[in-house]
């Protein structure tokens, strides 16, 4: 069976973006007679909030995107995180890293305008430095990691020369994305991961994290993101495109309407419910480039 999530993190109110996200990785579960299970991402302790996570249920409900079983919180698997990272922690391939964003900022060249930034494995050698705080970052090969997604076909990403060491637990001692939603997705028996084209670089680092601890391995289902008229990917900073705004604008129905037809699932805005879309929906209608809001 296949089984999809979606998975917010409770830092503020849900946009239009979010809602995107969250009804197609619904329908994609759904039309092909799945679960969709909902996974609240609360790992951030200094932004996160129960009360947002209290809202971004209640909204879903609204929408009528019901998920199956209960909510999981990141908050709540601190000690399944530890486990898993100790496993790779035994495998030599971890190091601490004293590295000031500053410092990783001046790595950065010139040529690398997405503000992505290669991390060139400074710390890998340097000596333990024991009171001093560290992120501990992830060792990768120079490999090619490949895989199809399933909407933007065959990917091909070189570990050391596209990513770069990654951090796996934060200086604060927080548990970094990409160790916690492999663990999650492993656990929580997820086969099909839907979310936006912004987190298409992460998928290549999460597969190895996989391989690493010989978890099976999800299918990947990357969508264009909704895009204000400046062509900037929509954030919980456009309040205007807020679920607190978007609930006084117009009814479930309508909003839901709105977004099927930007995600080319019918030929106009007309309100509709998300159980009326699952007959209609293809990946083959939704369009690969970013979407204008």
């Amino acid at each position: 069976m296949v089984t999809g999530r979606f998975a917010p993190s409770p830092t503020g109110r849900m946009h239009l973006g979010n809602v995107f996200s969250a009804l197609l990785s619904w329908l994609s579960a759904k039309s092909q007679g799945g679960r969709w299970l909902l996974r609240i991402e609360d790992i951030d302790p200094q932004r996160s909030r129960q009360a947002y996570a209290d809202l971004l249920m209640d909204d879903l409900q609204w929408l009528g995107l019901d998920w199956d079983g209960e909510p999981v919180y990141q908050s709540r698997r601190t000690d399944i995180y530890e486990h898993y990272f100790q496993l790779l922690c035994q495998q030599g391939l971890t190091y601490p890293c004293y590295c000031t964003r500053a410092d990783l900022l001046a790595t950065q060249a010139p040529h690398e305008s997405d503000g992505r930034v290669v991390y060139p494995g400074t710390c890998r050698h340097r000596p333990l430095q024991p009171n001093r705080p560290a992120a501990i970052r992830l060792q990768v090969p120079n490999r090619i990691i490949t895989f199809t997604d399933g909407h933007y076909g065959l990917q091909s990403v070189n570990l050391a020369e596209q990513v770069g060491d990654f951090v796996i637990r934060r200086k604060d001692g927080a548990w970094a994305y990409q160790l916690a939603v492999v663990v999650d997705d492993a656990l929580m028996g997820i086969t099909q991961v839907v979310r936006g084209r912004d987190l298409l670089l992460s998928s290549p680092q999460q597969l190895y994290i996989a391989q690493l601890l010989n978890f099976p391995l999800p299918h990947f289902i990357h969508l264009p993101l909704l895009c204000n008229a400046a062509g900037q990917r929509l954030s919980k900073r456009d309040q205007s495109l807020d679920m607190a705004c978007l609930r006084q604008r117009c009814t479930a129905s309508e909003l839901i309407g709105m977004l099927a037809h930007l995600a080319g699932l019918q030929p106009s805005p007309a309100p509709v419910t998300p159980q009326e879309l699952i007959a209609h929906f293809s990946w083959d209608k939704v369009p690969c480039e970013n979407i204008t809001a």
